[in-house]
């Protein structure tokens, strides 16, 4: 109970009250530097996500830093258990990175604003061609200076096996030829959804494997790829879970 008294007063203060002047803020300066916007929007986002995470009791133990490229955009490809995956990864990332989402997060007033800050992408799933757009827009994100952060399960699973990994997930690193690099997060439904509405300490892993080149692929080829990425997501969640 205290904890989920925390985590709601933190999102309160911060995120709300501090955080519509500093929405502010930044929206006048991206006027004059949209690159400045945009790094002091996702700095904004890790230290609210820190504060939600440390409140939360959460210990995060993330293998694989080496292998994030630091001077190029990639795809990252991850599972899904949680609403703390955002939470828990955002700060290990090295550069600007948008996440894809589901477009229902675009109704949600502030958190749409800090999210259209971040370049993240807004996912219709009931209309293909608006999904055709998206996958074309997060290339054009990967082409420039934003990686890009999807979940290919398309919602949060919670058994030991994951979901099949929907292709079209993999084609904005395949159009524009960035790489992939896997993302495999265990036990961080354990710290609320499990038993929900209750906020409970956990210790979470989260691991980072080596980027898959995705460029120049034949049809045969990306299906392997696709292949290759879902499995050893499993395999690194049947390690560490």
């Amino acid at each position: 109970m205290l904890r989920l008294l925390l985590v709601l007063l933190w999102i309160l203060i911060f995120f709300i009250v501090l955080g519509i002047p500093f929405l502010l803020a930044v929206w006048l300066i991206g006027l004059f530097s949209p690159s400045l916007k945009n790094r002091l929007s996702q700095r904004f986002v890790v230290f609210v996500s820190g504060g939600i995470t440390f409140l939360s009791g959460v210990k995060i133990v993330a293998h694989g830093l080496e292998n994030i490229p630091a001077d190029e955009p990639v795809l990252y490809i991850s599972n899904h258990r949680s609403f703390y995956d955002i939470f828990t990864a955002y700060r290990y990332f090295p550069g600007l990175t948008a996440c894809v989402a589901k477009i229902e997060w675009k109704k949600v007033p502030l958190l749409r604003q800090w999210m259209d800050n971040l370049h993240c992408i807004f996912l219709n799933r009931k209309n293909s061609r608006e999904g055709l757009k998206a996958i074309v827009r997060a290339a054009e994100e990967l082409r420039g200076d934003h990686s890009i952060w999807i979940f290919p399960e398309g919602t949060r699973s919670h058994g030991d096996a994951l979901l099949p990994f929907h292709e079209g997930s993999f084609r904005a690193a395949f159009q524009s030829g960035r790489s992939i690099v896997p993302m495999t997060f265990t036990r961080t439904d354990d710290i609320f959804e499990n038993h929900m509405p209750w906020v409970k300490a956990a210790t979470v892993h989260l691991v980072f494997d080596k980027p898959v080149p995705a460029a120049n692929l034949s049809r045969a080829e990306q299906k392997e790829v696709i292949e290759q990425v879902q499995q050893k997501i499993q395999e690194r969640y049947n390690e560490f879970r």
